[in-house]
């Protein structure tokens, strides 16, 4: 039997979230496309639920709740309410833009956002590699972004404000539950964000005075993409940590946009045009570059 390192744990663990997720944004597209975003939740979580329970007591991991502190659990709860926040501008970035494959590119900037704010707000340390990667992230997102409007109003394509404000938030909550992942098992941080989203969606469909029933076809799309979701994406991402810096699961999860970029061709039969596959390459670089300079800083530290 092959004995694993921490590193190749961590870094298949990762490959496997990156993996997952790219389907999320297929089949969730694909469900997104006839039905409502509130509809989409109160299926897509309320299953996500289903699988992060029977998983928590088929695998025990419930004999841990107990230990967690009052401490550890608020942590949970904010980290959850960002999650949920960040979660929620996601799917409707998913509902806006018409290519996956485009969402996938601009929420590279991630990365970015997590960087720029250790250096603003806890005065961390960087270097060449990194500000130079954060530079190719940024040219990348404009050139996907731009619509090539004269109207400064309309200059970029419709829903990038949600992808950007569900990175910032995003990258917020990473910060958050890399301090605490020791302290709280991955699946209750995974399960606490999908049950906020699920009340919020059900809350969402009583005022809205929505139907509960669906066509068959966007439930299959729900129910696929709810296991890739919020179950193996949030579990295989958060377990990730515990065997890798973070700097590394970004620098594998990035490959999700080539993933999506496939998948969309694939379920869809469309790409995104010419200069958004451009700029989508250039915000893989950046994020790799970014998570290079990040690990040659520790290393030398």
């Amino acid at each position: 039997m092959i004995k694993l390192t921490k590193n190749t744990k961590g870094i298949l663990l990762a490959l496997s979230a990156a993996l997952a997720v790219s389907n999320v944004y297929i089949f969730s597209k694909a469900a997104l496309n006839e039905v409502h975003l509130a509809q989409f939740g109160f299926y897509w979580f309320g299953l996500g639920i289903i699988w992060n329970l029977a998983y928590i007591f088929a695998s025990g991991k419930y004999r841990k709740f107990s230990a967690i502190t009052a401490k550890s659990f608020k942590a949970l709860f904010v980290i959850a309410v960002l999650e949920m926040v960040g979660t929620l501008f996601f799917f409707l970035s998913i509902k806006t833009l018409s290519n996956p494959a485009v969402v996938s590119f601009i929420a590279n900037i991630n990365p970015l956002f997590v960087t720029a704010m250790g250096i603003i707000l806890l005065k961390e340390r960087f270097n060449f590699i990194e500000f130079f990667g954060m530079g190719i992230l940024l040219i990348g997102t404009i050139i996907i972004s731009l619509k090539g409007s004269d109207n400064i109003d309309t200059i970029f394509i419709p829903g990038v404000q949600y992808i950007l404000l569900s990175g910032f938030i995003f990258s917020i909550a990473t910060i958050l539950a890399k301090r605490q992942i020791l302290y709280v098992d991955a699946s209750f941080l995974a399960l606490s964000r999908i049950l906020l989203l699920f009340i919020f969606s059900f809350v969402t469909l009583q005022v809205l005075e929505l139907s509960l029933f669906i066509p068959l076809p966007a439930f299959k799309n729900i129910a696929i993409g709810s296991i890739l979701g919020p179950f193996l994406t949030a579990t295989l991402g958060y377990l990730a940590l515990n065997y890798i810096e973070v700097s590394k699961a970004s620098m594998v999860r990035s490959i999700r946009s080539l993933f999506v970029l496939i998948g969309a061709y694939i379920y869809f039969g469309s790409l995104p045009g010419l200069w958004q596959i451009i700029g989508g390459l250039f915000t893989i670089i950046g994020v790799i570059l970014i998570s290079l300079g990040k690990l040659k800083l520790k290393k030398s530290s």
